[in-house]
């Protein structure tokens, strides 16, 4: 269905992963329709994702730490923008709100079966369901074939600045041009693999593959981190916390190939052409892989996997099934095939 919007908005606050994975919409919806301005509303985790992406006119963001002081200035940013054409990609109650609120008289938005907490009723155009059978990408795409538009390719605009770039050439200062990354730590206890698994990586790809190892992750990973380093008894060049998101971007986009479990580094490596060795247990890859490497998902066993529970009371047993030998193969699997054309670029190309 072709719409002759003139101001479109995108609604997507989700995890960094989300956002990643709906990226290539903003390529695709420039290309339909050149001459509009194109706003993104998000909050602040996956804010630097979306700041200052080609092809972005606006990114409205959202607070959500302090939420009842910028609730009602972000709904009446929303509102005066007069969008015409709103895309709701969340499914929850809340972008569902910020959709109805925006006034547009086109609101796009999943099929009532794929919805949660009400949110079809507060758009009134549907995408096609397809319930859980498919990738969030596919799905996400589903949008821009609703509005007419051929969904590929599909490609990622990942710029840094030349100062950004610069700062991660700080941070690898002391790293052979070699390395691979290893994502330390989950936003879900029960996606996190254990320190002696990280451990056993890290000698593997420096004993078999003689790559430097690099561990990334969040403030929160810091006790697992040095944990890890500590068990593998090398050198490792851990910054884990000391990175922005965008620095941890341009380091991935460097690495030779990156392991760790379903999390958001996992979805920016795959956007910037990394390889990719996904580790999973908690959650299934059907829906949540990363894109380009299916091939390089190391399957967790346990009766209950996946149980998409945020914490695990049986201990993960699902991440202990899985063994260096299995993520070596994987390795072996990546280098070979080497990585696909980066996207991430210096912003003064």
């Amino acid at each position: 269905m072709r719409f002759d919007a003139k101001r479109i908005l995108i609604i997507l606050h989700g995890s960094i992963g989300d956002v990643t994975r709906a990226l290539p919409l903003v390529a695709l919806l420039r290309r339909s329709y050149p001459t509009a301005t194109l706003a993104w509303a998000v909050e602040r985790p996956a804010h630097p994702l979306v700041e200052h992406y080609p092809g972005l006119n606006e990114v409205i963001l959202f607070d959500r730490r302090r939420w009842w002081w910028d609730l009602a200035p972000f709904l009446l940013k929303i509102r005066a923008r007069r969008f015409d054409l709103v895309l709701d990609l969340q499914r929850h109650f809340k972008s569902g709100m910020i959709s109805l609120f925006s006034g547009a008289p086109h609101r796009v938005g999943f099929n009532r079966l794929d919805t949660k907490e009400l949110n079809w009723l507060f758009n009134n155009h549907f995408i096609p369901p397809v319930g859980e059978g498919i990738s969030k990408l596919a799905h996400y795409l589903k949008f821009v074939e609703y509005l007419g538009i051929d969904p590929g390719p599909i490609a990622w605009q990942m710029e840094l600045t030349q100062e950004e770039q610069n700062t991660v050439d700080r941070h690898l200062a002391g790293t052979r041009s070699a390395f691979a990354v290893l994502f330390v730590g989950a936003r879900w206890q029960s996606k996190q693999w254990f320190p002696t698994q990280i451990a056993e990586c890290a000698r593997l790809l420096q004993e078999r593959y003689r790559l430097a190892v690099v561990f990334l992750g969040g403030q929160e990973d810091d006790a697992l981190a040095h944990e890890s380093e500590k068990q593998s008894n090398l050198r490792v060049t851990n910054l884990v916390g000391r990175t922005s998101l965008r620095e941890a971007m341009g380091i991935v986009a460097r690495a030779k190939v990156a392991v760790g479990p379903d999390t958001g580094l996992m979805h920016i490596a795959a956007a910037v052409g990394t390889p990719v060795v996904s580790l999973w247990g908690a959650t299934s890859p059907e829906r949540a892989g990363p894109h380009g490497f299916m091939d390089l998902i190391v399957q967790g066993q346990a009766p209950c996997a996946p149980c998409y529970f945020r914490r695990c009371r049986i201990g993960r047993i699902c991440m202990q099934s899985i063994h260096v030998q299995d993520v070596a193969a994987k390795i072996d699997l990546a280098l070979s095939q080497g990585s696909s054309e980066r996207f991430l670029h210096d912003g003064s190309a």
